[in-house]
């Protein structure tokens, strides 16, 4: 097994347990045994020190995890919502690599899906689907993203 794999499966498995009732139950248990041995040890300096590198070096480690997690979950997301845009007739397939846009394209592009929801509101049927390549005779919204896109390249 690739070392990549390994690591994948290292990462699910803590991150499920990490996220787990037994976990948290745990994790009140450590800080209670911490909280009672500082009677015990006259919570010396020594004492406090040992909680804080503890929680500084799980922090420091689960914040990285969760974002490995997040980075997959994401990316997973992104794949099925391509997926789907890609299947549908009527859908514009350059919104199948949005996420690769840059802020400024994706507020153009905001900005033209706001225009359309205004002019969908003025059409006779609420059933009727516009999307981003369509051509319509009532507007020029379309023409008018086109050039801002070009602009911002």
């Amino acid at each position: 097994m690739h070392i990549s794999k390994r690591v994948e499966n290292l990462a699910l498995k803590t991150i499920s347990g990490a996220g787990s009732n037994m976990a948290l139950i745990c994790s009140f248990f450590v800080v209670g045994v911490w909280a009672v041995s500082g009677v015990f040890l006259h919570f010396s300096e020594k004492w406090a020190t040992f909680i804080q590198t503890l929680s500084s070096v799980i922090t420091i480690l689960m914040v990285f995890l969760i974002q490995k997690t997040q980075n997959k979950d994401s990316l997973a997301i992104q794949l099925k919502l391509n997926e789907l845009v890609a299947a549908h007739g009527s859908a514009s397939n350059r919104l199948v690599n949005v996420e690769g846009m840059t802020e400024e394209e994706l507020k153009v592009i905001q900005k033209y899906y706001t225009r359309l929801s205004e002019f969908a509101k003025k059409q006779d049927t609420l059933t009727e689907s516009h999307s981003i390549d369509e051509q319509h005779k009532e507007h020029e919204i379309r023409k008018e993203m086109e050039q801002e896109l070009k602009e911002l390249e």
